[in-house]
Parts: C-alpha cells; structure tokens; sequence
C-alpha cells in the first residue's frame, strides 16, 4: 500500500510538472542499425539521458 502511495505521489508531480523524464532518444524501428546505434550512443562519452528503442514490428 504504501509504494502505491509513493507511486501516485510520484505521477501526480510527474503531471505538474515537477519531474522531468531524463529521456533525450528515441530511436524507431527496433532493427539492427537502431540497436548498433543506440549501443554506440550509450558507450560514447557524450551521451546524455536515456535513449528509448520502440516500434516493434
């Protein structure tokens, strides 16, 4: 009960405005080159954020 709390907590600043998602990618359709290039992205030193693989088809 309680982390369900916290979790509506946690949407309910999310939807105010107070959090803010550390997701800077996204990279569409999930293929080969989307994944090599997501991988090369996460090892460079530059990356900032999070990066975000969708589309499955």
């Amino acid at each position: 009960m309680l982390q369900g709390r916290i979790l509506n907590r946690l949407a309910d600043l999310a939807d105010q405005g107070h959090l803010r998602s550390t997701l800077t990618q996204r990279l569409s359709p999930i293929n080969a080159a989307n994944l090599k290039r997501a991988h090369a992205m996460v090892e460079s030193a530059s990356m900032r954020g999070k990066v975000v693989l969708e589309g499955w088809n």
